[in-house]
């Protein structure tokens, strides 16, 4: 697995924002085919929140359409997830998640996680 950088958790209140990063190293990112973020709450099962395949073939989860954008900046190895109208059922773990082919062999690879807190 590679490793993936994630920033941007933090504590805010309903209705206001917050802009997940997560950076990847230069050597690989050209090698990844799909990238985006998962969330966990607790007692919920991880779940898709959005993904980005290729250049800008976008997915999103019903609960996030609307409120929530992924986008890859390849410049500086990197994908955002910009949260916008953040509800207190948002809060959870989010982890980056990637799959990439290096050598041409799929792998996939995980963040450590960050925390997103919405209070209400």
């Amino acid at each position: 697995q590679v490793q993936l950088v994630e920033s941007g958790g933090g504590l805010v209140q309903a209705g206001g924002s917050l802009r997940l990063s997560c950076a990847a190293s230069r050597s690989i990112f050209s090698s990844i085919k799909s990238i985006g973020w998962h969330r966990q709450a607790p007692g919920k099962q991880r779940e898709l929140v959005a993904r980005i395949t290729g250049v800008d073939k976008t997915n999103y989860a019903d609960s996030v359409k609307g409120r929530f954008t992924i986008s890859r900046d390849s410049a500086k190895n990197t994908v955002y997830l910009q949260m916008n109208s953040l509800k207190p059922e948002d809060t959870a773990v989010y982890y980056c998640n990637a799959d990439l082919t290096p050598g041409g062999t799929l792998q996939t690879a995980w963040g450590q996680g960050t925390q997103v807190t919405v209070s209400s």
